[in-house]
């Protein structure tokens, strides 16, 4: 029998021996067991008996008269019967709002974007009639509680709101895209653009070639053409290689439905280069010798590609400059405006593929003695974004670019979420923080944006490599940076391509990626029986990395039964869980939305009971920690009493242990590092010895705290403390990842309680006169997190994000400043959107 999760299980059970068990399932059910289901039935049957519950008053507004019905009271030893809720609750009000509610689950992929009943209760009437209306904590597993305060946000003084989300017009998108015929085309911008969709509204181009691209190309290849006499105005290759008419077909769609506001609506279109032409390129170590400029855009030169560098009199940055405008006038007299430029894709890296370097000082020159002054004269609309990469260096580069040089030009800043090493189960893992301090940097001109502008996994692809527990876990990667991100004040989010094929190209150096959408046009159900199932363009070998392409190898019912939607498949379109997961956020949060004031905090129990750890349990819930990993950031998050927040003191050794699995099973072994990351300005996770700056500590206990003592650090003798995130923690506020770092041992924040026998290491440095809003060290991020929304532009007015990364159920309780709105419970490895008017 072929189940949700695609594993295949036995109609009936299998004895040790490998025999088939006779015994009839009836007789195998415990008498705990009936007695638990007799309170399951119980409780459900009073529940809908009562009358209380009305989807319909939910889910259309109206107030239906309820009339009590006069049941006796669910006696409150049934309550603990259950343990999580079975639905989601409405906890009316006099406002009059209205609660609706969307879920996607690992628990039952084929099931995308469900719509789920939240049952009002009225005022009136209660449910559990023994209970008072704002009683939590009723089941058997507790309410983890979402503070949120919907009407106040989180950013009063940034002046642009979210401006949307979207990908890249790249040539590999645009030729996937064309593989397609009319009907898959149609449905493809739909999926990515259209109000059933995604809604994208925003899209970045590459200018020039880029790795994503099936050769290297430019529009003006003569060289020491300063004037840029040569230069292809007709922007010829984009046309012919059809990125423009995805550009133009997407504005379209988009524009069919979408408000007209003035900012939902709008497809807000980015330029950036990879590379320049390799005559205004100075040559590098692998260009033949006597060469005087580079012999393709393919790598750079450091610490600038540019050819005399990008000083004031420096012609080739002047004519790079000059390029900018011409390609911008170019796509506008097409019909496509730009939105704003960057000026470097990725400076920090001299890529094998085409690429430029820059240092903050060089890419500030080139902005302010010659981008800035051209596009002010050419194009005075179009924004300049700085930095365009990773948010490891990002405070710096930013400290730079709004310096006296480039400051008067540069209107935001542009980054990508990769952690830039070879493991690249990290990317969109590191750098909250920093994106917290970069707020404070930014904080004196409110006009200044962020937008995420590159994000993607790789190697490979999802239904390429067919592993559920990979390619789920890279959706959840998707939600949790973007709300990360939204919560420290990013204005949009971008992924990379928007649709590629199935091995995740064409990329003319085997760099290949994931994406939402991937083009099979050898499985549309009208293709000829001998269509290849892979393009003449595409000339990466991918089965010699990878093996035999997985999802090629299933059938439409078993790809669909794995979350892969038979109905677009059949259209020749792979729609992937990173999609739904990704619509969960963009389809609601449209562009004119503000994050607001919202953290999922510690559930309130008096038993010590935590959201993953039930009571009379020590071990840690939740399952597998994936973020047991060198280089994941030690911060502290309200308590969950997950595998997230488990540390092990190893008395023999003096370090601090962190277990866990990669995202393939893998075993993982990590400990806290002896001194704060140069780059990410806090304590990791490394490898447990010396040579990778694993610490070694003195576990140092006094009546009413615990010190955590580095004994091998730089600085003698310090202690583990919490360090305050930059900007109050924007909508998390200051308890929502604040980092580890180290300093004086008899600081309020040197102070903590460690408990040897759940692991938990936990601070009161925040808690308030009752003793409330604890917090516990935390690898990376708990597993279940939250962004709320003011969605002014969306289908409803507030909107919240529940996501659930635990192999284990959570029980919720959302409350508007203080005020219990909703209760429900949230499955394992699910995301849920909450839409509140």
């Amino acid at each position: 029998m072929t189940v949700n999760n695609g594993e295949t299980q036995p109609l009936r059970g299998v004895a040790s021996d490998g025999a088939i068990e006779s015994t009839p399932w009836y007789k195998k059910i415990s008498k705990s067991n009936l007695v638990m289901g007799a309170v399951v039935v119980a409780v459900l049957l009073f529940y809908f008996l009562s009358g209380s519950p009305s989807p319909s008053a939910a889910n259309h507004g109206g107030k239906i008269p309820i009339e009590e019905p006069p049941l006796p009271p669910v006696p409150p030893e049934a309550y603990d019967g259950i343990m999580y809720r079975p639905f989601c609750i409405h906890h009316a009000d006099d406002s009059g709002r209205t609660v609706r509610l969307v879920q996607t689950s690992m628990q039952n992929p084929s099931q995308q974007w469900s719509s789920l009943p939240c049952y009002h209760e009225s005022q009136r009437s209660k449910i559990w009639n023994s209970q008072p209306q704002d009683e939590t904590d009723t089941f058997g597993a507790p309410d983890a509680k979402l503070d949120v305060k919907l009407d106040t946000h989180a950013f009063p003084q940034r002046e642009t709101p979210i401006l949307g989300f979207g990908g890249a017009f790249t040539e590999a998108a645009a030729l996937n895209f064309h593989s397609l015929d009319k009907t898959g085309q149609e449905a493809v911008l739909e999926l990515l653009f259209g109000e059933s969709g995604l809604g994208y509204a925003q899209g970045r181009v590459h200018m020039n070639s880029c790795d994503f691209s099936i050769k290297s190309y430019s529009f003006d290849d003569v060289e020491d053409d300063f004037t840029l006499k040569h230069f292809d105005t007709a922007v010829e290759h984009d046309v012919e290689s059809g990125m423009i008419d995805l550009a133009l077909r997407a504005t379209s769609k988009l524009k069919a439905w979408s408000s007209d506001d003035g900012m939902d609506g709008v497809l807000r279109l980015y330029a950036s280069p990879w590379s320049p032409p390799a005559w205004m390129k100075q040559p590098t170590w692998q260009d033949h010798p006597g060469a005087t400029h580079a012999d393709d855009m393919l790598g750079s030169a450091q610490p600038t590609c540019i050819k005399d560098g990008t000083g004031p009199d420096s012609p080739y940055a002047k004519a790079w400059a000059l390029y900018f405008s011409k390609f911008l006038t170019a796509y506008e007299n097409l019909g496509l405006p730009f939105f704003g430029v960057t000026p470097q894709n990725e400076p920090e890296f001299p890529a094998p593929w085409e690429a430029c370097s820059h240092t903050p000082l060089t890419e500030s020159e080139f902005i302010g003695y010659h981008l800035g002054p051209q596009l002010k004269k050419d194009h005075p609309d179009v924004k300049i974004l700085g930095f365009d990469h990773n948010k490891d260096h990002i405070v710096a580069w930013v400290d730079e670019l709004l310096g006296d040089t480039s400051g008067d030009y540069v209107s935001g800043t542009a980054y990508h979420w990769y952690a830039g090493g070879n493991n690249r189960i990290l990317d969109g893992a590191l750098g909250a923080p920093n994106m917290h301090r970069l707020q404070e940097h930014i904080n004196g001109d409110p006009k200044h944006f962020l937008i995420n502008i590159e994000s993607c996994h790789c190697p490979y692809t999802g239904y390429g490599g067919g592993d559920i527990d990979v390619y789920w876990a890279r959706a959840e990667r998707y939600a949790h940076t973007i709300l990360s991100d939204l919560a420290a004040g990013s204005n949009g989010w971008m992924e990379w391509n928007f649709i590629l094929d199935s091995q995740g190209g064409p990329n003319h150096l085997g760099n290949l990626c994931d994406t939402s959408l991937l083009a099979v046009p050898h499985r549309a159900k009208n293709a000829p029986e001998d269509f290849p199932p892979l393009m003449e363009w595409e000339h990466t070998n991918a089965s010699a990395r990878f093996g035999a392409n997985v999802g090629d190898g299933r059938t439409l019912p078993e790809l669909n039964a794995l979350g892969f939607p038979a109905k677009y498949l059949e259209l020749g379109v792979v729609v992937q869980p990173i999609y739904f997961y990704m619509g969960h956020i963009s389809r609601y949060i449209r562009p004119g939305s503000r994050a607001v004031m919202g953290l999922v905090d510690q559930a309130d129990s008096d038993d010590g009971t935590l959201t993953f750890r039930p009571k009379g349990q020590t071990v840690a819930g939740g399952g597998i920690n994936d973020l047991a990993q060198p280089d994941v950031e030690i911060t502290v998050w309200p308590c969950e009493g997950s595998t997230r927040q488990s540390f092990r003191w190893d008395a023999v050794s003096k370090q601090l242990q962190v277990y866990g699995h990669d995202w393939l099973g893998a075993p993982t072994t990590s400990c806290v590092s002896n001194y704060p990351h140069e780059s990410l300005m806090g304590l990791v996770l490394v490898q447990c010895d010396k040579k990778h700056g694993a610490a070694t500590l003195d576990v140092v206990k006094y009546d009413n705290y615990t010190n955590f003592v580095v004994t091998n650090g730089k600085e003698k003798n310090d202690c583990f403390t919490i360090a305050a995130l930059g900007n109050q923690g924007g909508a998390y506020g200051p308890r929502g990842g604040a980092q580890i770092s180290l300093g004086s041992c008899t600081s309020d924040a040197a102070k903590f309680d460690y408990d040897e026998e759940t692991s938990e290491i936990r601070s009161s440095f925040y808690a308030d006169e009752t003793g409330s809003n604890e917090v516990c060290v935390t690898t990376g991020w708990p597993f279940l997190q939250m962004g709320a929304f003011d969605t002014p532009n969306g289908e409803a007015q507030k909107t919240v994000v529940i996501l659930n990364e635990a192999r284990s159920e959570a029980n919720y309780a959302v409350k508007d400043d203080g005020k219990l709105l909703v209760t429900g419970s949230i499955g394992p490895r699910t995301i849920q959107t909450l839409l509140i008017d």
